[in-house]
């Protein structure tokens, strides 16, 4: 029972530990198709083969002098370029950095956001388009508005518009491309990621049917090639992105790695082409209403058929109380009542088991050379007492999931970001950083040494079964845990000292209602 208890509680250090880390690295990446018969194109191909003769390409230099257009609306201020057609940002009217400066999401001149091209090269990305408009505001009464680009050049010619929305994240876009069997758009470089939180993936992101593909940099030895299913591609971070969602058929999408950098692009046919641009933040109702399956970028990990609804119900609750650190509060207590029973029945168990220890050691020390008695004689003295022992184990196991679930939940949602609790707590999506930093390493704050001290009692109130050493390799878990806790974010380590006070009371009442049992 002591070693099991033992291997249960390293495990689940462990687990707390590498979650995130090896996640992460391990999501498999579908492997390209191999050749196909000759004559077909390849799935997984690095280079696609140019679908237009060489003489209609332009000229990689700008002709004319380079016009800019800002659009302004309710949620952000964008600057597009007349240079390719692209994006060069876009700020978030309603999120800030540490700093106080508005988020702004920012392609790469080398590369922007939008490019197009018959290759990965994207030839047309340094060519002046011509600009049909000026700057636009929206406001309620004037909630859309449109931006035209237009090129042509030696037998082809594209017209690009971008109609925008007041109160709305999403940019219609529609490509009219003639004179080329087939093209390809892409994200850019670095546009949609800012924040780069490496508990979290960082990087290209592809849904194809429903199947979500994220991709690391560092893994990219060679390109990865896609044909069939694809939804949408993406660049995200921890709570940004961006995103182009076809509205019409897709030949082919890539990933591959560029100057340490992780490209994603696709390719369309040519003609007209109208798609869903997408650049802000991973808020999952307002992309679910897109009704385009934006909504699965917000990956809740192993456990989302758990995470999904308790992050319904942390919404819920906070439409009600209007404090996130209260809503994780009841959130905690809504979790810990099915387990109720359970938990008390363990507890119990662990009681009984610390009552009958004298007599275990009894039939250990007799029957120290002959193992299979003593196991058949404590078999029948844990029968005896109406004693399980494992039974305090399964109800700790059990909650795991919840606890990882819920522990994804509250890492990466966006609700979360700069929320503030109570005092001290100005953002529960952040450490708890009172005590401020010595030499670069966070000293933390109340929240996560209470978390501790919590972890003590509970741990000098449980019944235990284990030898003075093993209890003093125990008492190291509070000091391991509240270290690891001081980089959690400050809504994660409330959970954990809320659920620490449940178990707490929880357990003195059961070891009250033991104490007035008649002893065996």
């Amino acid at each position: 029972m002591e070693n099991r208890t033992l291997l249960a509680i390293a495990l689940s250090v462990a687990i707390l530990i590498g979650y995130q880390y090896f996640y992460i690295k391990t999501v498999p990446h579908p492997a390209p198709v191999q050749a196909p018969a000759k004559g077909k194109a390849q799935e997984g191909s690095s280079k696609p083969a140019p679908v237009a003769p060489p003489q209609i390409l332009p000229q990689t230099g700008m002709s004319g002098a380079e016009k800019t257009v800002t659009i302004d609306n309710d949620l952000y201020t964008a600057v597009f370029t007349s240079r390719g057609a692209t994006l060069k940002s876009i700020a978030l009217k309603k999120f800030k950095d540490k700093n106080g400066s508005l988020i702004t999401l920012r392609g790469d001149a080398a590369l922007p956001p939008l490019a197009l091209g018959v290759d990965d090269g994207f030839q047309f990305s340094n060519v002046n388009f011509a600009v049909s408009g000026g700057d636009i505001n929206l406001t309620p009464s004037a909630s859309a508005a449109a931006l035209t680009f237009e090129y042509s050049s030696d037998g082809h010619s594209i017209r690009r518009t971008y109609t925008f929305h007041y109160d709305n994240y999403a940019i219609d876009l529609k490509d009219e491309v003639n004179g080329l069997d087939s093209y390809w758009i892409t994200l850019g470089r670095d546009f949609g990621p800012y924040e780069g939180d490496t508990s979290v993936h960082y990087g290209p992101v592809i849904l194809r049917d429903s199947d979500r593909m994220e991709f690391v940099t560092k893994k990219l030895a060679e390109p990865k090639s896609f044909r069939d299913g694809i939804k949408w591609i993406a660049q995200e971070d921890k709570y940004f992105f961006s995103s182009i969602v076809p509205k019409g058929q897709v030949e082919e999408a890539k990933v591959w790695s560029s100057n340490a950098n992780a490209l994603v692009a696709m390719k369309v046919k040519g003609g007209t082409n109208d798609y869903l641009l997408y650049a802000g933040p991973k808020e999952n109702d307002r992309l679910k209403k897109l009704n385009y399956g934006l909504e699965y970028i917000v990956d809740f990990g192993f456990f989302s058929i758990i995470a999904r609804p308790l992050f319904w119900v942390l919404k819920l609750f906070y439409s009600i109380f209007h404090n996130y650190g209260v809503a994780i509060i009841f959130l905690t207590i809504m979790v810990r009542i099915p387990f109720i029973p359970l938990v008390s029945k363990g507890q119990k168990s662990m009681k009984k088991l610390q009552d009958i220890q004298p007599r275990m050691a009894e039939v250990k020390a007799k029957y120290k050379d002959d193992p299979q008695r003593m196991q058949k004689e404590l078999m029948e003295l844990y029968k005896k007492h109406k004693v399980n022992p494992v039974g305090g184990c399964l109800p700790m196991l059990l909650q795991i999931p919840f606890f990882f679930a819920l522990y994804k939940v509250l890492l990466i949602s966006i609700e979360l970001r700069s929320a503030p609790f109570m005092l001290w707590i100005h953002d529960l999506s952040a450490p708890d950083r009172l005590f401020g930093q010595l030499g670069g390493i966070n000293l933390g704050g109340p929240l996560p040494i209470l978390m501790g001290i919590t972890m003590v009692i509970q741990q000098r109130m449980t019944p235990s079964t284990m030898d003075p050493s093993q209890q003093k390799i125990m008492m190291l878990m509070p000091v391991v845990f509240t270290f690891m806790f001081l980089s959690f974010p400050s809504g994660l380590v409330l959970y954990w000292l809320v659920n620490n006070l449940l178990s707490i009371g929880q357990q003195m009442y059961t070891n009250r209602k033991m104490e007035k049992q008649p002893a065996a």
